[in-house]
């Protein structure tokens, strides 16, 4: 029984002396992998020049411009075009927005009307005043009656003068439906859009 178990011992420890030398024996390095070959770096020559390099600062501030118009209505109406975006280039005298011009329109047409009438009667007037002055040299008419139909033909020019006046300010009203810029610059916020009805002084 010692017999085997004495066998058994050096059995085992011939083993293990093995695998020891084997363990030691064998060359154990880690594998290292090959390392990668860099590609080739083009070289373009170029001549040397001296010039000024832009220099570019970063921050938070506050944008003031020199010149700001606030554009406002002077008539009233509705607004039937919007011609500008928010932040776009404008010159002077560029369209902003187009107000309905047809109600100033029909107003020019009825008074340029009341002018013609009146232009009609002042002929008329100045032809009677030509007959009565010929009747007046031969002793027909009474001076009465050439004085009336000259302070006619004056009070009807009058009235084309004043019909006149009235078409030049109906003029300048229609004027006012284009609301258009008067600096050059950068537009701002829109505070109105198409369709709405638009008073003097609104912005």
């Amino acid at each position: 029984m010692k017999r085997n178990l004495t066998i058994a011992f050096v059995a085992l420890a011939a083993i293990l002396i093995g695998a020891g030398l084997w363990f030691f024996g064998t060359d154990r390095k880690p594998a290292v992998a090959a390392a990668p070959v860099p590609t080739a770096v083009p070289v373009v020559a170029a001549s040397v020049t001296g010039k000024d390099v832009p220099i570019y600062l970063r921050g938070i501030g506050t944008v003031i411009a020199y010149n700001t118009d606030v554009v406002r209505s002077q008539i009233q109406g509705q607004i039937v075009k919007i011609a500008f975006t928010e932040g776009q280039t404008v010159k002077a005298g560029d369209l902003l927005a187009q107000i309905d011009p047809r109600p100033y329109e029909a107003q020019i047409e009825q008074l340029t009307a009341n002018r013609d009438r009146d232009q009609a009667q002042l002929a008329n007037a100045e032809a009677n005043l030509s007959r009565y002055n010929q009747l007046g040299d031969k002793g027909y008419a009474t001076p009465q009656l050439i004085e009336t139909q000259t302070a006619q033909v004056a009070q009807l020019k009058a009235a084309v003068k004043a019909d006149q006046a009235q078409i030049d300010e109906a003029n300048v009203q229609l004027s006012y439906t284009r609301l258009s810029s008067a600096v050059p610059g950068i537009t701002g916020v829109r505070q109105i859009d198409v369709g709405n009805v638009i008073h003097p002084t609104d912005p």
